[in-house]
């Protein structure tokens, strides 16, 4: 029994949820965002206690995975449109550097040539120095996918730890080779 599934989704304030056969649409003050879900899953709305309520018609187990898979997908458009998701990296190197160039992200990461990442149209990139990316939309998985598409660029290395990383994500960095005599 799929007990993440079984729990309904708050509708927060100031969010619309629309069904039509099997497209949710959901609209708030950040954005608006559609998802397409499985025949195997029945999605209603509560409208007496302003809640999304997530179903399914067999026990198989693919049933069962797509009853979790929808319901959190739900829950994450709906923290979305209300509050946005958001992801920071920083760029620790000596001469590397970041910047935005109209729907462009330059980055300089010790390559021979500028990095060229186009911006996709439903984020907001922000680069508020030369060592920090901040990613902004209301789309979880477009936000967390860029930035991972960023990170692969230049992944920080072990030696000295250069490299784009999260914020906050530690590196272990290994000890280097010791002159032993």
């Amino acid at each position: 029994m799929s007990r993440i599934g079984n729990k309904p989704v708050a509708i927060p304030a100031g969010v619309k949820v629309s069904i039509a056969d099997r497209n949710i649409d959901v609209e708030g003050p950040k954005g608006k965002l559609s998802f397409k879900h499985r025949p195997e899953v029945k999605v209603a709305v509560d409208s007496d206690t302003n809640q999304v309520i997530i179903s399914r018609d067999g026990d198989d187990r693919p049933s069962r995975e797509f009853h979790g898979l929808t319901r959190a997908i739900i829950a994450n458009m709906m923290v979305g449109v209300k509050d946005g998701y958001e992801k920071k990296l920083e760029i620790v190197g000596v001469g590397y550097l970041a910047s935005i160039s109209g729907d462009t992200l330059q980055l300089r990461v010790g390559y021979a040539n500028e990095l060229h990442r186009k911006i996709p149209t439903d984020l907001t990139v922000t680069c508020p120095d030369q060592t920090h990316v901040v990613i902004q939309g209301c789309d979880k998985q477009s936000v967390g996918q860029f930035a991972a598409e960023i990170r692969s660029l230049r992944k920080p290395e072990p030696y000295k730890g250069k490299g784009i990383r999260y914020q906050g994500e530690q590196v272990k960095i290994k000890p280097g080779k010791s002159a032993t005599k």
